[in-house]
């Protein structure tokens, strides 16, 4: 019974997976432009993109799904201008730890491997559209 039960678990930890996990950036797809961030990748991508914005998120975080679909379309927007990533604080822990994240979602702006703002919570798109273009001076 013990098995059965742990099949069954792992086969809906696997659905959920694939239905929230973006997908790595290589490829075709919504998620296409949009790097995903691990412990290992991490210092060297802040420190690669002179503009990045870094959406720190969980599957399970209702707010972070609803922030998913302006972070895609914002990513196309500023396409060549400024780099999105995402950041899954559950896999993620001591990421989230080194940066104080205590509520998601967070997104953290750098410029040249320095954090220069950072939003918790959902903004609407035009407000978060604003506060990219004054954080890089992109007019």
């Amino acid at each position: 019974m013990d098995d059965e039960l742990k099949e069954i678990r792992e086969r809906k930890m696997e659905e959920l997976r694939k239905r929230f996990d973006p997908p790595a950036s290589a490829g075709d797809g919504p998620h296409s432009g949009i790097l995903v961030l691990n412990e290992q990748n991490f210092n060297d991508t802040v420190n690669q993109y002179p503009r990045l914005i870094v959406d720190f998120w969980a599957p399970w975080c209702g707010p972070c799904r609803m922030l998913a679909p302006v972070i895609e379309d914002l990513s196309g927007e500023f396409a060549g201008k400024v780099q999105f990533a995402k950041c899954n604080t559950d896999e993620n822990q001591h990421i989230a730890y080194q940066f104080g994240i205590s509520a998601i979602p967070t997104l953290f702006f750098f410029m040249n491997g320095q954090v220069i703002n950072q939003i918790a919570g959902v903004l609407p798109r035009p407000q978060l559209e604003q506060q990219i273009k004054v954080a890089f001076n992109i007019v």
